[in-house]
């Protein structure tokens, strides 16, 4: 009833789209014989939509543009390589396998769980904070970058940290880890502003939310059971005292990325908006948000964007793209 009216004519579309078998990418593992890696993915004919993109976007300029837009805001984060199946294509990638290095050759995930960390838009010798790291996909992702001096990935649970160092041990080599000084913790996130505030250049802040495909698909312990009712009123509340704290870890002047995996507006905009008014309001701090109109036009061929977001971008499931849902908004903090 919510997302009828949220989304209106387009709602049946996304409804039948979600209870179809979601498509998956392979991020290929940078710390794998990667170059082998790649050659096998394109034999199965799926290609690499971030490279695609990029190639799309540097040969073909905005006409009639006459500034560019700012690079810091639309900059994606570098070094990754992701394999999707063309539209309407629903081939299924084989499970990955340990490959001659000792790591796994690639990570399956739903391919637009990579906006947020490419919208991140990481550069060389960057600290970098994962507020809500596990399951680890992402967390992996900021690590294929290669710009990570410094990788904070937390999360509250510790059995969802477990998770986390599984993958990052059966994909990232031991020395790779040291060196990016990757650090697990499982601390209250809302607390982070309190403990490492003004510390990092990126954040990451990839919310707990109502995980509306998986929430269809999995009756165990579903978040919209009767009894967890005061939980899920009270999400939005809590995302914008997690989104609060990334921003208040962030320098001024660094950038921070807001991810759900929820279509519900009450958990992406207004969360944006929510976060904003509470720094400037509490903290006196300014917070812009970037615009990614540039970045939706890089990736519009793999995804489906919802084309009415007030703040920030959706990726709504489509049954010829059926990735998603993905909402992510990437904010400057001014001061």
């Amino acid at each position: 009833m919510t997302y009828s009216v949220q989304f209106g004519d387009i709602w049946p579309s996304i409804r039948v789209s979600l209870l179809s078998e979601q498509k998956y990418g392979a991020l290929v593992n940078n710390f794998a014989a990667c170059d082998h890696v790649s050659d096998e993915l394109e034999q199965l004919h799926a290609r690499d939509f971030v490279n695609k993109a990029h190639s799309h976007g540097e040969l073909e300029p905005e006409s009639g543009q006459t500034a560019a837009p700012s690079p810091a805001s639309w900059a994606c984060s570098p070094n990754l390589r992701c394999f999707t199946f063309t539209r309407g294509d629903v081939s299924r990638f084989p499970p990955a396998r340990l490959g001659s290095l000792g790591v796994m050759d690639y990570y399956l995930m739903d391919a637009a769980s990579l906006l947020p960390v490419l919208a991140l838009g990481l550069q060389p010798g960057d600290t970098v904070l994962d507020l809500c790291a596990a399951p680890g996909g992402k967390t992996l992702a900021l690590l294929q970058t290669g710009c990570c001096r410094n990788l904070a990935a937390n999360d509250l649970s510790t059995s969802r940290t477990g998770r986390l160092h599984k993958v990052l041990h059966s994909y990232v080599p031991q020395d790779v880890r040291d060196k990016s000084r990757v650090r697990v913790t499982s601390w209250d996130g809302r607390k982070w502003g309190e403990l490492e505030g003004d510390t990092y250049d990126r954040v990451l802040v990839d919310v707990p939310c109502t995980t509306d495909r998986h929430s269809l698909h999995e009756e165990e312990n579903n978040i919209f059971q009767r009894s967890r009712k005061k939980e899920r009123q009270m999400l939005p509340m809590l995302q914008v005292q997690l989104l609060a704290a990334g921003l208040l870890a962030t320098k001024p002047g660094g950038y921070v990325v807001y991810s759900t995996c929820s279509l519900s507006h009450l958990q992406n905009e207004y969360v944006v908006q929510g976060a904003i008014e509470l720094l400037s309001n509490q903290y006196n701090i300014e917070v812009r948000v970037e615009d990614l109109t540039h970045f939706r036009k890089l990736f519009m061929d793999t995804f489906s964007f919802f084309p009415s977001c007030q703040v920030g971008e959706l990726v709504i499931p489509n049954l010829l793209a059926n990735f998603g849902p993905m909402y992510f908004c990437k904010m400057c903090r001014l001061t």
